[in-house]
């Protein structure tokens, strides 16, 4: 059941349309897709998508760290030994975590094919009956928000999260404007992407109070803890940390300082879904509740961000609309009156073209 052969392809997924965002804008989405084959002819899939503003990595460098450094790793190791391919990896290469994660989601998905279960049976079983899925509204002006805002209503959808992140008073009117748009009773989050100062975060906060934002996500630059524990502090709204959460020492530091209510964990930042159930069990010790994010992933990566949601109740919420925002995806996946189905078929669930996912590949290798 070892490995035998390593096959990496870079993807551009087009997009329905720009996804902008306080520090980029986003015509197309870059990934790369690992398919790992076993001795038997077992095939697993895993997903990179990497971001220099996130992870520190890029596209083409992701591809080229999968290639010379992880997949040569893997090479006949044992899909279900995924603590020893971690410390491979990281005694290999210090970071990357997008390019370790589409290692670990195709472990994953083969270790669930080798033993006829789905990936959440292996980490935890089903923690929850249902997994609702919010829209989400990229930075444009607010007029434009709560136009889209309106629509997301009619589809069905029962939460929203808003791209902001610009000038305050902009993002105070674009907040306002997508509450002013939707039934009071419906979930609106808020995310700067690390675009405000710590002014200009209390002050947006402040003038937003009474818009019922269930959390305000990275108000500042990721890493300065100290100053996310000021801004909880002195707003006394719920703060949820995102890009200052990579590691488990990331976490540690934050829920000392307490800076923040909530954690956002994405496989791209932790490296797949073994790191990230270790951030999931250390927030539950600190008792802060968690959410699964999406970097904007293909149904690979974004089921096994489901299946990971899944599986552990400290998560309360997920963000796997990555599927929804593409023109083209890689493979199906099901969602229904603002849900998201996790199938209970072997692996991650995923039927992948793989003939669209080479017709598709501008960079490909084969180790």
């Amino acid at each position: 059941m070892n490995i035998k052969r390593v096959e990496v392809f870079g993807i551009r997924l087009a997009l329905k349309k720009p996804f902008i965002v306080s520090y980029d804008r986003y015509d197309d989405m870059p990934t790369i897709i690992t398919r790992l084959e076993t001795e038997n002819g077992t095939v697993g899939w895993g997903e990179a998508v990497p971001d220099q503003h996130v992870t520190g990595e890029t596209w083409e460098s992701t591809f080229q760290i999968i290639k010379h450094e992880l997949a040569p790793l893997v090479i006949n190791e044992n899909p279900f030994n995924i603590n020893l391919i971690h410390k491979k990896m990281n005694d290999k290469i210090k970071d990357v975590p997008s390019a370790k994660a589409a290692i670990d989601i195709a472990f994953y998905d083969l270790m669930g094919k080798l033993s006829n279960q789905p990936v959440y049976r292996l980490i935890g079983g089903r923690a929850h009956k249902k997994l609702d899925i919010p829209q989400v509204i990229s930075i444009l002006p607010p007029e434009e928000m709560a136009l889209q805002a309106k629509q997301i209503v009619e589809e069905g959808f029962n939460n929203i999260k808003i791209k902001v992140g610009t000038d305050p008073r902009t993002d105070i009117g674009r907040i306002r404007a997508v509450r002013d748009a939707i039934p009071n009773s419906m979930k609106l989050r808020v995310d700067a992407n690390q675009g405000w100062n710590t002014s200009g975060a209390i002050h947006v906060i402040e003038n937003t109070k009474d818009c019922n934002v269930e959390w305000y996500e990275q108000p500042i630059k990721a890493g300065n803890h100290e100053s996310m524990a000021e801004i909880r502090m002195a707003t006394h709204v719920n703060i949820m940390a995102d890009e200052s959460i990579h590691s488990a020492q990331d976490l540690l530091s934050l829920i000392q300082l307490r800076g923040a209510d909530l954690v956002n964990i994405k496989l791209m930042k932790a490296g797949g879904i073994y790191p990230a159930i270790a951030l999931a069990n250390l927030a539950e010790t600190a008792g802060m509740q968690c959410q699964v994010g999406s970097m904007v992933e293909s149904a690979i990566a974004t089921m096994a961000g489901a299946h990971l949601s899944l599986s552990q109740s400290i998560i309360k919420s997920n963000e796997m609309v990555g599927p929804l925002m593409f023109k083209e995806d890689l493979a199906e996946t099901h969602y229904h009156n603002g849900l998201i189905e996790v199938s209970d078929s072997p692996g991650l669930g995923v039927n992948v073209n793989e003939d669209l996912v080479r017709e598709k590949a501008v960079l490909y290798c084969s180790v």
